[in-house]
């Protein structure tokens, strides 16, 4: 089964899926092997792997380590067309629509595609919404882009329609990782009424009650990450799960 058919699957079965992003240079190792089975067990649906900067992470390695350990998709979450690897079961193919830098927006997207084709890799089409969150992020400064105003979801209603006109699968509105605040459920539900294609929301999300009201708001997919970078945070992988999940 494609990647893509698999999360749609997620979402009749299940009403909302959750995808555990883990990054390279924060998760490897005994440790890696340990977090990602305990998040299968405790009904993660899929794992992202990628950052916006990757100093030391071996994106191979981790993609390996999660696929000999789980039976979950891993998805790869590129930063750059250097996090390209064959091992994945497929790439979310970006275009940061809410910003302006046409090598964000379609640039790099050019140099990626013939080893996307090389490799074989199920390409997932995303338009990646950058969202205020209260202080500038990695993925803004990486990008060289601004954020939409967290008090303008007029903004993000017609960017995201414009990504599902232009034939992307998904839209993602991410506030960032290790954000201060996460995406403004008013906006989330503003965006999920207007648009008919997966809306994934992320970034910020440090408690279930925050993720589940994400989800009453509209959003498909809730994508939580450095939050459990902290071994103290494991226990609540259950709790994100049971918040996230309708049925």
């Amino acid at each position: 089964m494609k990647v893509f058919s698999f999360l749609e699957d997620v979402l009749k079965r299940r009403g909302a899926g959750y995808l555990v992003l883990i990054d390279p240079d924060k998760m490897h190792g005994e440790r890696l092997v340990e977090f990602v089975t305990l998040a299968e067990e405790k009904g993660a649906d899929a794992f992202l792997v990628g950052g916006s900067l990757l100093v030391k992470g071996d994106i191979e390695d981790t993609i390996k380590t999660i696929k000999m350990n789980t039976k979950l998709p891993a998805i790869l979450f590129p930063g750059g067309i250097e996090q390209l690897s064959p091992a994945v079961d497929a790439v979310l193919y970006i275009s940061l629509i809410s910003g302006r830098n046409p090598e964000a927006l379609f640039g790099k997207h050019v140099l990626a595609a013939p080893t996307i084709k090389k490799y074989g890799l199920e390409a997932i089409s995303c338009g990646y919404m950058l969202i205020e969150s209260g202080g500038e992020t990695t993925a803004e400064y990486i990008s060289g882009t601004k954020p939409i105003p967290r008090n303008k979801p007029e903004i993000a209603i017609a960017t995201a329609l414009a990504a599902e006109y232009m034939g992307m699968k998904t839209v993602y509105l991410e506030a960032g990782s290790g954000a201060e605040q996460s995406v403004p459920a008013a906006m989330v539900r503003a965006v999920a009424n207007e648009i008919s294609i997966p809306l994934i929301v992320g970034g910020g999300i440090k408690k279930p009650e925050t993720a589940r009201e994400m989800v009453k708001a509209g959003a498909d997919f809730i994508v939580t990450g450095n939050f459990f970078e902290k071994e103290s945070h494991w226990e609540f992988i259950a709790d994100f799960a049971h918040a996230i999940h309708k049925y």
